[in-house]
Order: structure tokens, then sequence, then C-alpha cells
């Protein structure tokens, strides 16, 4: 506890926190000192100077995807709360898909042993969709489960756009569980318009984190939708969506973030970019503090008397450097080191096949030259698009060209035995060899990128051998990052994970890959419910006119 100093008005038990307060409310700043009592802010007051370092409602994550930071909870609250978060809204739909209420059940466990506020929304795509294989599927009891408990603060992203559109059964049956129990609904709609928008809204969804372009920013605010922002690891939409943000009314959000970048920061480096780019501090701030403590019914949010203890305090409201976390009246972080101690828990990695056959890994056609569809890659985003190249068939089996960068994909079901779904890439830019991952969202079969089937079979199988990751094989090397949990996570410490992924990544940019993150570009390859062109485990999607396609569009033999 701090001592007060001279002049004060009379101590009270408790801690003491000063410097120039940002009230988020009224939109003043002033120097003050605040007493904490328990979890509780018991007075402000107002002084005549004070420290050099601003005082801001902690700060909040409202969607995230703890997962994808390959950390457990307790390891990613280790790194959060140094960057002065003091809660996040979670969909744990990544581990839902894999096994279950068991993985969801081991999110929130895990989150309990940090002083993180972990708050959860109960995943709605569990599967994403019916066209893939998952180790779940969630119902009405799931969603009652989940709903009535306080920690669970909405429904999670309903991510299957067409469902919601024709009103499937299902779907509407979660959402209608939502509204029984009092809980907002979160949507993922990208590219959404017009007419649909407002069927898909009329439905009850709230929000949405994949606006395409300004003009879908403005007309899903327009229409009563709060719009998420989204800078994380894979997305990067701040500065297309600037002009809307720093307007309006939204939230910024991670949604997914990689070790390596949660190592220089997290909701502190959002603030950082939003004023950098020339967002107005205060507005920024409400954006990750008052904002979607409103939407969500959070502790925290803004800093009162009688409200929660959730304080992060800061050097400057341009750099953002972090000088203290406090959650729930404990000081948790201080100068860039978390203060808390404990281990993470640890879970299955819910891989249950055993192996690939390279001979398995192929594309047939008669003929000597095929005409084939080709996914293309969208680097730092989610989306993917719909190309076309022409190869050579050689033996009935369509040949890969890297010197086109026309590589092969393969979906492997990791929950039952199945015939690989193969079909073709561009972007990767591999000259030789092949890469494998267990992290492919949302259902978590196994993909793999590859110059020739006998690599791709060499790093599926090292992956299922190392108990799920990332792999690489080159030049009869290889080289991995072990992800036991779920195939998903690693409890090792974030500076570890992020080396060893680093590590990883260079080894891939020397085999020709251009990407800045491959392996969470190549886990977004299968996500069916996406545009344009995904593939599954069941085969090649397209996801634009909800349909099956072969991955060779017609074969001839050449004259």
């Amino acid at each position: 506890m701090n001592d007060p100093p001279d002049g004060r008005l009379p101590p009270v038990a408790g801690a003491y926190v000063d410097g120039l307060l940002v009230d988020v409310q009224s939109g003043e700043i002033y120097p003050a000192s605040l007493t904490i009592r328990g979890d509780r802010i018991t007075r402000i007051e107002r002084l005549e100077t004070a420290p050099d370092r601003y005082i801001v409602p902690g700060l909040i994550d409202a969607h995230i995807h703890i997962e994808s930071s390959l950390l457990t909870p307790f390891r990613f609250a280790e790194k959060a709360v140094a960057h002065g978060t003091t809660a996040v809204v979670t969909n744990p739909h990544e581990i839902a898909n894999v096994m279950g209420m068991g993985g969801v059940g081991f999110m929130v466990l895990d989150g309990q042993g940090t002083p993180l506020r972990h708050f959860f929304t109960a995943p709605s795509c569990v599967p994403s969709t019916r066209m893939e294989t998952s180790g779940a599927v969630f119902g009405g009891a799931e969603m009652e489960d989940m709903l009535r408990r306080l920690d669970f603060v909405a429904l999670g992203e309903v991510m299957d756009v067409q469902e919601v559109l024709s009103g499937d059964p299902e779907v509407m049956a979660r959402i209608e569980v939502a509204a029984r129990t009092g809980k907002p609904v979160d949507g993922h709609c990208p590219g959404l318009r017009g007419e649909q928008l407002d069927r898909y809204i009329r439905a009850g969804i709230s929000t949405d984190h994949e606006c395409l372009s300004l003009e879908e920013a403005e007309e899903k605010h327009r229409k009563g939708m709060t719009v998420m922002v989204r800078e994380g690891s894979a997305s990067r939409d701040l500065e297309a969506l600037l002009p809307f943000a720093a307007g309006h009314r939204h939230f910024l959000v991670s949604d997914d973030l990689q070790a390596a970048d949660l190592m220089q920061g997290h909701v502190d480096a959002l603030l950082r970019k939003a004023v950098a780019l020339g967002m107005e501090p205060l507005h920024a701030i409400r954006s990750a503090t008052l904002w979607p403590a409103q939407h969500y019914g959070l502790p925290g949010g803004w800093v009162r008397v009688g409200g929660a203890a959730d304080l992060t305090v800061v050097r400057d409201l341009r750099s953002f450097q972090v000088l203290e976390t406090w959650i729930a009246g404990e000081l948790v972080a201080k100068d860039g080191e978390a203060l808390f101690t404990g281990s993470p828990l640890t879970a299955p990695s819910g891989i249950s096949v055993t192996g690939v056959d390279a001979k398995e890994l192929s594309v047939k056609a008669p003929g000597g030259r095929a005409e084939v569809r080709v996914i293309e890659v969208v680097p730092e985003h989610i989306v993917s698009r719909a190309g076309h190249a022409e190869l050579s068939v050689v033996r009935d089996i369509v040949a890969p060209d890297p010197s086109q960068d026309v590589l092969m994909v393969a979906v492997v079901n990791r929950y039952v035995p199945a015939r690989p779904a193969v079909a073709f890439i561009r972007g990767f830019g591999l000259t030789d060899g092949a890469i494998a991952s267990s992290v492919a969202h949302d259902s978590h079969n196994i993909i793999a990128v590859g110059v020739d089937p006998r690599s791709m079979a060499r790093a599926v199988n090292e992956l299922i051998a190392q108990g799920g990751g990332f792999y690489a094989f080159s030049g009869g090397r290889g080289i991995g990052l072990e992800l036991p949990i779920a195939g998903l996570m690693s409890a090792r410490p974030c500076e570890e994970v992020a080396e060893r992924e680093a590590e990883v990544n260079r080894f891939v940019r020397d085999m020709g890959c251009p990407l800045p993150a491959p392996f969470m570009t190549l886990s977004f390859q299968s996500l069916l419910v996406v545009p344009q062109l995904k593939l599954g485990d069941r085969g090649l999607f397209d996801s634009v006119r909800q349909r099956f396609v072969s991955p060779v569009i017609s074969s001839a033999v050449p004259r």
C-alpha cells in the first residue's frame, strides 16, 4: 500500500494511485488521487498537482481468440496484464471445435488461475459449418449451460451467414437462448450489405469485426451494429477503417494475436497505433474501455467511486507505455512485468489419426493438361480469392508448378480416418518441401501446403508425431513448434513460444515463402464461412456460392 502525501484528506486504509486521471465519461483530464479499498475505488480526490503519468480505465480487448496466440490463458495473461490489459472477451470456439465443452472448461479454469478478467462468449459455431468435420457439436443445451453463467457475456460470433439468412432452426435457437438470458449476440459477416445485412441484424446480431471497407463499416454502424475495428496479427484493418473509427463509437479489438506480437503489445499497441494515425486519444481510449464495458456489462470501463479498481497507468497518451496495471484493487503488473505466479494447466492434443500416405495426396485428371481452380491467399487477411491455372498432367495426376507459385494444399481429418482433401493454392511461394499445421480454423483439421506429395506427407506425419503444432520440412531437414494442448496451444512461456515460432518462420522463409505469418495465413485457408475459395476436409468449397467444387475445371490431351 502507498502512503498518502501531506495535505491529503484524512487517510483511509487502502492503496493510493496518483496521476492525471482520464475521465472517459466527462472528457476531463485532471490531477487526482484514487483510494482503493478491497476491489473498489472508494475515493477520487482532485489535486493541485500529480505525478506526470496518466490513469486510464483498465484496458479491454472486446474480441479475441486466445488460442490464436498459441498460448494457454495463463501464459497469455502473463503478457497481457504487463501491457495494461485488465479484461478480455474471448471466444473459445477454436478449442471447442476440437474438444467440446471439455475444451471450454479448460479455458475457463486456466484463466481463473490469473488475475486477468477472462470473460467468454458461448461458441455459436461448433461446428462453424456442416460442410466440414469437427470434434464436437453444440446445441441448445450447451448454449444454456454457458449463457446462464455470469462469466459468459454474449453468444459468440455467428459465422454461418447463410444459415442465419435462411432462418436455420438450430442457429436461430442459439440466438433465442441469448435473447432469453439477456446476452448480446456477436456477428461475423464480411462483405454483407443491403437487404441481406438488414435480415442478419434483425435476427438479433449486434456486432461485427469483419468489415472489408469503409463504406461497409459506415452502413453497419448506420443500421445499428457496433463495429469492432480489428488490428491483429492475421488482419489489420485499422488504417483502412480509421476515417470511420475516428468519428464513431466502435471497439478496438485484436481478434487473433500471435505470441510474437503480444510480446510487443496488446491493447496498448492498438491505442498507440490509433493515435499515431490521427485518432483523438480520449476517443481511442473509450473504444477499449467505456464502450465495450457498457456493451457487455463488464466491471471497470470508467473510473468512478464505487467502481471496480481496474486501472492502467501509462506514461503518456501517445506512447501508452504501461507503468502499472491494477485489477480488482491489486497491483498485478509493474514496468512491463507481471507480478503474479502460478502454473498453466495441460490438456490432450485431440489428434486421433496416425498418419497419411503420399499416394493419397493427389488430384487426378485425364489428358496432358488441366485447368484447375486455385485458392489465392491474401496476405494479412483471412479472405482468399478464387483463381485458376493451367497445369501439366503426368500419368493422370495433376502436377503442381512452383514456377507459377501453384502448390498443393491438403486437409487431413484429425478426428477419424478419411481420405485427405487436396487442391491447389497460390501465394506461399515455396520452392521446396512442405509445411503443415494442426491450427486450421475452425475445425482444426490438419492442413498442409507443399511442392509435392512426398514432402507434404512427411510434414503431416512429423506434425502428428510431435502431438500437433507447426512443422516445416525442406532439403531433408525439418523443424517444428509443438502445440500439445488440443494441437492449438503451448504451456511454455510466451517468450519461448515466440522464439521457436520465429525459428520455424525463418526456416519457411528460406523455403521461398514471402508471407510475414505463413502459418497464420495457412490456418485460414480452411475457414469455409469466409469468401471466396477454401479447402475443408470434405473438399474444395466455394463459400460465395455455398457449394463444393472440383479442383479440376477441365482437362485435355495436348495436340
